[in-house]
């Protein structure tokens, strides 16, 4: 596993929100924005088991994702690597209800949800010289 970015691993660890591209199985990307977090020391996300983006990882672990500063736009994290381990069950429940209380404050209302850890192999930091105030 390559080494995080420190600014994007602090950008990770906040409420910022991911879009994260997949391949579906004839090569185009789809992306899609998600929640995210750590888990065994990994970048995870969740989704349910019969999503587009749960297929194509099936079909292909590749993935990629920008991470948006909530606070300041022009701040951004880059990520690619592939899927090597997935979470079921109760204790994926536990990791999304934590991430559902990272975003919302509240538990996931959707009882269900699988996992997906991301072994981690570029990433990188971007800052542009910009405010997010006109003017």
């Amino acid at each position: 596993m390559a080494e995080l970015h420190p600014e994007a691993r602090a950008l990770l660890e906040g409420a910022n929100f991911v879009s994260l591209a997949t391949l579906t199985r004839d090569g185009a990307p789809h992306a899609t924005t998600v929640w995210w977090t750590f888990e065994r020391g990994r970048p995870c996300f969740f989704t349910q088991p019969q999503s587009l983006k749960a297929r194509n990882i099936a079909a292909d672990p590749r993935v990629a994702m920008t991470i948006v500063d909530r606070a300041n736009p022009y701040r951004t994290g880059q990520l690619r690597g592939e899927v090597v381990e997935t979470v079921e069950g109760a204790q994926a429940l536990e990791i999304i209800d934590g991430m559902a209380r990272k975003y919302t404050g509240e538990d996931f209302p959707c009882r269900a949800g699988v996992v997906y850890l991301i072994e981690v192999a570029h990433s990188r930091f971007t800052e542009l010289p910009f405010s997010d105030t006109p003017g």
